[in-house]
């Protein structure tokens, strides 16, 4: 079983930077698991941003819903895979399954499941990058709650099963386990 390193914060607080730089302990060649949509020219801006950052010695793979099965396909082909971001994972879920009703939260937990099983598997480390966002107001819709709800259940699952857990903090890493 391969390393599983959980990185978590707020929004803009260096994650994902620290991420990248965890993952290049392991090596080249890298894997960028991109879990982003693109819907709009601002976020075309950030993912060029990211992207030129990166550099060519990352190989972005990009899959906003099937999350386990891109990391199982990728798995061996790469030093290291990085997986930006589960929030954003989980906020595609929430909508492919809107029509759900009450079986939202149900078949987000599945697709949770499998990921860890996937995650338990893997020869190759993974870093996840995970928003904190349960640290703010309450937010004032359903929806919403159920999204910070959810965010918050599966990063405990996730750093539970990791081997080692960071928050960032106004761009300071601190292991938390």
């Amino acid at each position: 079983m391969a390393r599983t390193i959980l990185i978590t914060g707020g929004a803009r607080s260096g994650k994902s930077a620290f991420a990248e730089k965890l993952a290049w302990e392991f090596g080249a060649p890298l894997g960028y698991l991109a879990t982003a949509r693109t819907l709009d020219s601002e976020m075309d801006e950030r993912v060029r941003r990211h992207r030129e950052r990166r550099g060519s010695e990352w190989s972005t793979i990009e899959e906003p819903l099937n999350l386990s099965q891109a990391l199982a396909r990728c798995d061996g082909q790469y030093r290291a895979i990085l997986v930006d971001c589960v929030t954003l994972w989980l906020s595609n879920l929430l909508f492919k399954y809107e029509d759900a009703g009450e079986l939202i939260e149900e078949r987000i937990h599945e697709d949770l499941q499998r990921l860890k099983g996937t995650l338990n598997g893997m020869v190759t480390p993974v870093v996840l990058v995970s928003n904190e966002v349960g640290m703010g107001i309450v937010p004032d819709n359903a929806m919403a709650r159920m999204f910070r709800d959810i965010a918050g259940t599966t990063n405990q699952a996730l750093a539970a099963a990791a081997d080692e857990v960071h928050a960032v903090i106004s761009g300071i890493p601190l292991r938390l386990k």
